[in-house]
């Protein structure tokens, strides 16, 4: 087992474990927030920060807000100034940031984009206000330890405070009428989306994400379809254009524009998700966070969340693991204690509940893990059993690679769209994907690995 499938398995064993062990409480701890850093003392005049916030919208900036107005509460000498941007533009915003040098103190990022940060050394190291931060043992060690090991050279750049989880949402209540149950096969799935599919009610047995953050979401299906379980084999051959992903998208992206909405090539996760909870599409495959969205258009019985069914190739339930987001400090701050002082605030356990809470995903910090909330949640407890199950292997992205992510933004999301419109094959998409990550991981080798 290598050192990144031992992070990812040990992150998500933890997870079941805390739940499992909470199983029979019935009781939310409540704690003290001592998220400051030890012997720090307040500035004697008011200091300004910038946070980005990089999934901004109408469900998740008033919660934002709110935790902002809390932190101020406490820390009257440090005012956040909060940017709001929409996640289809976030990594490109930060990208202009940083040619124009005007980059926040704070940001929210994904995993993904870290080695690409550090690699242009945009990023400060956390690892002197961790070792010194009274949560530290609270927080999920497995996930803070993925997090350095993305890294050449194994420093703390970034704090996870979210895990998420991939799931199919279907509507339930649309599948109780049809006398369906929960898609917990491929076929399943398939059939599903065509007994659903309803022209005479503009309704459609499925919404694709064609637009941006597409490929993402695609590749976690591919690899859930055929059972792989490895982005590289040993000889540094992608298994992107493996036959079995050739199979599953011929036939996935088949149903575009038959069982789905034609805009699904545009699409991107609002639009994606409006389809959703607005009664046009029957399913869509996302994550865990964005049960905020449904929860707050839909009622309890008229949805629910299914883990990707397993390979019926192989039998295996392939989870992609670096599905973390959270916090980083950048290195052009000039106020790196009040910087620290506000991450370290979003990562305590009652803000981390809190959050985690209201947007429907699970804590790393584990205080918060143990909240009751976290225990009768449909979504939640549906992906533990993923998690926990015998069947499950977790496949492990190279985000280590400084290019992965504008790979996925500027080969593989293009590259769906042309799919989608006929232009190219699914073949040649996937030739092409498979060959610029290929030469990333040259590249790679070659700098690191002399």
């Amino acid at each position: 087992m290598t050192r990144r499938r031992m992070a990812i398995s040990l992150i998500l064993l933890c997870f079941v474990m805390v739940v499992s062990a909470c199983s029979t409480s019935q009781n939310t701890t409540v704690i003290e927030d001592n998220s400051t850093k030890p012997g720090s003392e307040a500035a004697p005049e008011k200091v300004k920060i910038t946070f980005w916030d990089e999934n901004s919208g109408p469900s998740r900036t008033p919660i934002y807000q709110e935790v902002i107005r809390r932190f101020q509460d406490e820390n009257p000498n440090i005012e956040v100034e909060y940017v709001g941007i929409p996640s289809s533009s976030a990594k490109e915003k930060y990208d202009v940031a940083i040619a124009a040098d005007a980059l926040p103190d704070v940001g929210g990022l994904h995993i993904m984009w870290v080695a690409d940060f550090v690699a242009r050394e945009k990023l400060l190291s956390l690892d002197s206000y961790y070792d010194s931060w009274d949560e530290k043992a609270a927080m999920n060690a497995a996930s803070v330890e993925e997090v350095r090991d993305y890294v050449q050279d194994g420093k703390l750049y970034f704090l996870p405070n979210t895990i998420s989880a991939d799931m199919i949402w279907y509507r339930s209540d649309w599948f109780e009428t049809a006398g369906l149950n929960a898609p917990g096969t491929w076929d399943d799935f398939f059939a599903a989306v065509e007994t659903l599919n309803d022209a005479s009610q503009n309704r459609f047995g499925y919404s694709i994400r064609g637009g941006a953050g597409g490929a993402h979401q695609l590749k976690k299906m591919m690899y859930a379809y055929s059972g792989i379980s490895q982005f590289f084999d040993e000889s540094g051959k992608s298994t992107l254009n493996d036959p079995l992903h050739v199979e599953f998208l011929e036939k996935y992206l088949g149903i575009y524009k038959k069982f789905t909405p034609e805009s699904d090539v545009t699409n991107g996760y609002k639009e994606m998700v409006a389809a959703f909870d607005t009664g046009v599409a029957a399913m869509i495959q996302h994550n865990i966070g964005s049960f905020g969205e449904h929860d707050k258009t839909l009622q309890p019985d008229q949805f629910a969340g299914v883990s990707l069914p397993p390979s019926p190739i192989n039998g295996k339930r392939i989870i992609e693991g670096g599905n973390s987001t959270g916090y980083g400090v950048f290195s052009s701050t000039k106020h790196p204690e009040e910087a620290w002082r506000f991450l370290s605030y979003l990562n305590s356990a009652p803000i981390q509940s809190f959050w985690n809470e209201s947007i429907g995903q699970l804590p790393t910090n584990e205080v918060a893990m143990k909240d009751e909330w976290v225990l009768n949640t449909q979504h939640i407890k549906v992906s533990a059993d993923a998690l926990s199950s015998t069947s499950t292997e977790f496949i492990i992205p190279p985000l280590y690679l400084p290019g992965y992510s504008s790979i996925l933004d500027q080969v593989a999301n293009p590259g769906l769209q042309e799919v989608m419109v006929g232009q190219i094959t699914v073949q040649q998409f996937l030739d092409k994907w498979a060959g610029s990550m290929e030469s990333e991981l040259i590249k790679y080798n070659e700098h690191f690995k002399k």
